[in-house]
């Protein structure tokens, strides 16, 4: 039994061999349109009706036929404009070409701008032209594709059929712009380093492996962008940002992705206090650019990016929500016990510091709806960072967060190479089954050795942002392509 989809596609080729039957190329090389669609407007805003003639190209979204007269509702990349064709003003033949045009189809028009009895504003075709066949129908209800998993394997899709869907990636795509815009203006520059890398450090994450034939070994996919840029900051470069995709061989969720967009900046001469204040100026900086204020809606709550954001001690903070003090706990065991008590599911194979965190996750992190810095974690939750002044069981680290979600992370980095050397090398001794450590790379540590200034380091997920900054609750809906499990046929 012949499904819908191919009836349809099959009355679509029947169309396609008529227009060639018309020595009409249906995929012609290109087209000129004289203004998008929005700049039509603009020009019919600033000059009225005139006998100008302008030519527009974009999808037909929906068509619309009553005898001699047809409607089109054309899209372009800016807005949506209709198009009149006349039978009086096209000829028999050219009009009833209409017939083989379906929604979906991109055509080319020329004519005049005017508005309709009922306020439209309308291009008078005088002249079209085929530009692209489509042999596919759009979704039924092109103003929004419904099926979530459909729109994000067919992106194209969703982009085609849904306007918000489309708004959210033009807003994500002026919000990397404005990042870039602070940044340079603050006088950073812009790198880029390898993706391919011999060992994959910076953070404590599963890394994807792939094997190189002509050197014939195994690289992976950088699950961060940290130990590159500060060897650049050995070589003299002292303010430097790199904005990429990391990739991370761990769990799906709303809020994870395997690859994701990354922004590490890092600062001589700085510390994490430094960082703190780059953080909230950024992030009211992008703010008022992108959305023109510092407030805006998340999940029904109004989040508040002016300056400044609210400081807790970590410690400080895990005890309010829970009633656990971590320094009373100096080692896993104890702490898992005490964890325990509270009704937690505890992994066993949880380090202290894995255990530190999920009391984070699951305490303190709901609580933190308005922009807030969690100041000074355990040593070893941080193996790249420099022990705090004044209490060394710590390290100079922040995290920030907005809405219960982690959007920053940042150290007063550690730059005593004989340390660093301890710290990776007490992480491999006390590694536990399962446990993903920072790996001790060689030529960082070298690279130490010759000299780092004091600096202050930054990452930033800049998925999560966009999620804050466009009112999203899924990670999926800021990506463009997010990770899906292959399916045989879509």
């Amino acid at each position: 039994m012949t499904s819908r989809l191919e009836r349809i596609t099959e009355q679509r080729l029947d169309s396609l061999t008529r227009i060639r039957a018309r020595d009409i190329d249906p995929y012609p090389h290109s087209y000129h349109p004289s203004h998008t669609v929005r700049e039509a407007i603009t020009l019919f805003e600033q000059q009225g009706e005139s006998s100008q003639d302008i030519s527009l190209a974009g999808r037909i979204m929906s068509k619309r036929s009553m005898g001699k007269m047809s409607f089109l509702d054309i899209r372009d990349s800016s807005g949506k404009i209709q198009f009149s064709l006349r039978y009086d003003l096209l000829g028999r033949e050219r009009y009833e070409f209409l017939q083989d045009i379906d929604i979906g189809d991109i055509i080319g028009a020329e004519g005049k701008l005017f508005r309709t009895k009922a306020g439209e504003l309308t291009l008078g075709v005088s002249d079209f032209a085929m530009l692209c066949k489509s042999l596919r129908p759009l979704p039924e209800k092109w103003h929004g594709l419904a099926d979530v998993e459909k729109r994000y394997r067919q992106r194209y899709l969703d982009l085609i059929s849904n306007e918000e869907s489309k708004s959210i990636f033009v807003l994500r795509s002026k919000i990397i712009a404005a990042i870039r815009s602070f940044l340079d203006k603050q006088g950073f520059m812009e790198v880029e380093t390898p993706v391919l890398q011999p060992q994959a450090g910076g953070a404590p994450a599963r890394p994807f492996i792939t094997h190189h034939h002509a050197l014939d070994e195994d690289l992976y996919l950088r699950i961060a962008l940290e130990l590159h840029l500060k060897r650049l900051v050995v070589g003299g470069f002292d303010k430097v940002y790199e904005m990429g995709h990391a990739f991370r061989n761990e769990g799906i969720s709303v809020r994870h992705n395997p690859e994701f967009t990354l922004l590490e900046c890092y600062q001589a001469y700085s510390d994490y206090n430094d960082m703190m204040r780059l953080v909230e100026e950024m992030f009211s900086y992008v703010a008022r650019d992108v959305l023109g204020g510092t407030k805006l809606t998340y999940n029904g709550n109004t989040i508040d990016f002016s300056l400044p954001w609210q400081r807790l001690y970590l410690c400080g903070a895990i005890k309010e929500y829970c009633g656990i003090d971590f320094e009373d706990y100096p080692d896993a065991a104890s702490l898992r016990t005490r964890m325990a008590e509270l009704d937690m599911d505890v992994d066993p194979t949880k380090g202290r510091g894995r255990l530190i965190d999920e009391l984070i996750s699951t305490f303190v992190e709901p609580n933190l709806v308005q922009p807030t810095f969690l100041l000074d974690y355990p040593v070893e939750m941080s193996p790249l960072a420099k022990r705090k002044r004044g209490n060394d069981r710590l390290v100079e680290r922040f995290e920030g967060f907005v809405a219960g979600m982690e959007t920053a992370n940042a150290f007063t980095e550690l730059n005593d190479p004989l340390e660093q050397r301890e710290r990776f090398r007490q992480q491999l001794k006390e590694q536990v089954a399962h446990e993903e450590v920072e790996i001790a790379d060689e030529d960082f540590l070298q690279a130490l050795e010759y000299g780092m200034p004091p600096t202050g380091g930054l990452g930033m997920g800049i998925d999560r942002l966009v999620m804050l900054l466009t009112n999203q609750q899924s990670i999926r809906e800021v990506i463009l392509f997010p990770q899906l499990k292959t399916k045989p046929e879509l």
